[in-house]
């Protein structure tokens, strides 16, 4: 009887259920597939509590996307890259991003069916994309010192880097399964996912680097 009471007297613990419930369920459903009452079951309320906090579903889903991305750049901005030379912070940050997407496939699903909608709700949050701002933030932190060392190329832009970064990580969940079908037979999937993250620094480290032609212009 204890525990009852407690959570109805908890009303932010029943909120991050319900936002953590509503994830799970957008992620496997979708926004129009899902239901309030399975939420609300999942998340153990009722659809009224859910209809209390969030006042439909539609803002319910604008609210699971606004968490996800801000657990992500927040995941990003705790990597401590100011600490290393810019070539580990970029290979740092690249690692980082596939083991953070391998470890939340839920919030691939979440973005790929905010796509198939053409990114109806994120487009109308400018919340979201402030949040989202701080990506190119982190990025252009790391950016501007390897151009500054000459590691780097100084043509680079941010927004390149990350697309970089992001596509790779982003494929490696999304197709996980059926890239590996077709194409993996002769290797474990662990040893497809190990080879992906050496990818995606590897890729990232070589488009960074200035080209031959940029080191033969500043000689």
């Amino acid at each position: 009887m204890s525990n009852p009471a407690k959570r109805k007297n908890d009303p932010e613990g029943l909120k991050k259920r319900i936002l953590a419930s509503a994830l799970t369920t957008f992620a496997e459903f979708g926004l129009t597939g899902a239901r309030m009452e399975q939420i609300a079951t999942n998340a153990q309320t009722t659809k009224r509590m859910v209809v209390y906090h969030f006042t439909n579903k539609e803002r319910l889903y604008v609210a699971v996307l606004h968490v996800v991305y801000q657990e992500m750049r927040q995941h990003e901005a705790g990597l401590n890259l100011a600490s290393l030379t810019p070539s580990q912070a970029i290979a740092r940050l690249a690692e980082a991003s596939f083991d953070y997407h391998i470890s939340h496939p839920d919030f691939i699903r979440l973005v790929c069916c905010e796509n198939l909608m053409g990114g109806r709700y994120i487009s109308q949050s400018e919340t979201i994309k402030t949040l989202n701002h701080s990506a190119l933030k982190v990025l252009d932190a790391v950016l501007d010192r390897g151009k500054q060392s000459g590691e780097f190329d100084p043509t680079l832009d941010a927004v390149d880097v990350h697309r970089l970064i992001s596509s790779i990580c982003t494929h490696n969940v999304a197709n996980r399964y059926t890239f590996h079908t077709l194409f993996g037979a002769n290797e474990s999937e662990r040893q497809t996912l190990a080879r992906n993250r050496r990818l995606v620094v590897d890729a990232t480290l070589r488009y960074v680097r200035p080209s031959d032609k940029t080191v033969q212009k500043n000689k």
